[in-house]
Order: C-alpha cells, then structure tokens, then sequence
C-alpha cells in the first residue's frame, strides 16, 4: 500500500487568536480556556520549526498508525469525522517533532545544569519492603530476616499490609524522590543488600532492604527529558504571564 502523504502546513499552522468575553466565560467554565491558552503558546513557538521531508513523513505515517488509518479513504473519514483539514492533520503529526527540535535547539544548553539541580530527584532505586501495624510483629520479621531464618519475599508475601505484598516485597526500580522523604533518606544512606532496622512512617511500622541505587546518568536521552522539563516550564510560565492579558474583542 502507497504511503499516505501529508499536506503542507504552510498558513493553516494554528496562531493565538482574541476571543469575545462571553467565549472566554464559556472556555474558563468548561476548563478550557488553559488548555487552549497552553496549545497556541506552544504552536507559536515551534511552527518556524523546519522538519526536513524524511522527517514529515515519518511523523505523519507513525500518526496515521497510532489512529489505525492504513490508507487515504480511511484517513478522509477520520478527518472529516474530527473536522479535520488534511494540514491540521499534518499539524498534529509533527507536533511531537517539532517540540522537540525546539527543545534541542532552545533548551539542550540548559540541560546539564538542570539534571545537576535535579540530580537527587532523579536517581532510581530497588528495595524490598514489608510494611506492618505493629512494633513488635515489624521487630519479630526484621530478625528471622537478619538470622536467615526466613526469606524477604515470603514473609512479605505472608505479611505485608501494603502493595508490596503483591510483588513478594520488592519495590521498584523507580525514582527516590517517590518515596516518602524519611524512607528515601533511609535508602540513600544504605548499602545494596543492608537490612534496616524497623521505621516508623505514620502508623505504619517498615521493614527495608535497600537491592540496587541506580544513580541517574546524564546521557543523549537525559539530556533531551531534561530540555523538555525546561520548556515546560517556560510554557507554564507563559500561560501565566499572558493569561490576565488575553486579547478580548469589543461586543
């Protein structure tokens, strides 16, 4: 089957447009006057990005894929069906593309110094965890654990009150920051392996044992999440910055 080709975007690229006031009451009501605020800051910023044709093609296929059109008649219906312009198609397609060639272009010099600041947050950890009621049944499970008398993972599969009773324990890989501050502070003072003496979260008493510290790496795709945590937040910024200002035409 012929590939299905995208049209230009050329003058349908979609731009910031004033609104009436009884249109801005009715998009702020339905929690859309944000959202909307949010996409024309982000059109503006990246239509003067230039996708070569290779590129185009592949967004616009790899689109036409996510939605299930496999040829032109069935791309006709879905457009038609949205209220669809074969370039607002195109549009949607490169979107992706385009933010994240102006996140390299604008954003990627910022990037080491923001995974710097952010660094702590972003490492990753594997521990076991067995979470109970009781002081004395936590103690009572941390020493058949210490004394080799029992296995981590069934005991907590046994006993654990929480979601780890699912996984046998074992939490994870995930970020250190998810982690509640006192048990994160734990585990990033642990070595692979140690077995913790019980902790005290709320009412909840905490059997861990820290399995892996995957300190985070500022590698090509580090780099580029972290040139988009910049640009969302300047989008963020900018959302803020013009909402009390957006053009309202005279009734």
């Amino acid at each position: 089957m012929a590939a299905i080709q995208p049209f230009s975007i050329g003058a349908a690229t979609p731009d910031t447009f004033p609104i009436t006031a009884d249109q801005r009451r009715w998009l702020s009501r339905h929690d859309l006057l944000l959202p909307l605020l949010r996409k024309q800051i982000i059109a503006a910023a990246v239509k003067a990005i230039a996708l070569s044709e290779q590129d185009r093609q592949a967004a616009f296929q790899g689109w036409c894929r996510c939605h299930g059109i496999g040829s032109e008649a069935e791309l006709d219906t879905f457009c038609h069906q949205r209220g669809l312009s074969r370039a607002d198609a195109a549009w949607q397609a490169e979107l992706p593309s385009r933010i994240e060639a102006h996140c390299r272009e604008h954003f990627a010099h910022r990037s080491e110094n923001h995974f710097l600041a952010r660094k702590h947050q972003l490492d990753e950890v594997v521990y076991s965890l067995l979470r109970v009621c009781e002081a004395s049944l936590a103690r009572e499970l941390y020493l058949r654990i210490a004394e080799g008398e029992a296995d981590f993972a069934e005991l907590a599969a046994s006993h654990a009150m929480g979601p780890e009773q699912r996984t046998r324990g074992v939490i994870g890989p995930v970020p250190l920051i998810q982690a509640h501050p006192a048990l994160a502070e734990l585990l990033r003072s642990s070595q692979p392996g140690q077995l913790r003496l019980p902790l005290r979260i709320d009412s909840w008493w905490l059997v861990v044992r820290l399995e892996a510290l995957r300190p985070a790496c500022f590698d090509a795709a580090t780099e580029l999440a972290m040139a988009r945590e910049l640009f969302e937040a300047w989008v963020e910024e900018s959302v803020r910055q013009q909402l009390p200002g957006l053009s309202i035409l005279d009734r």
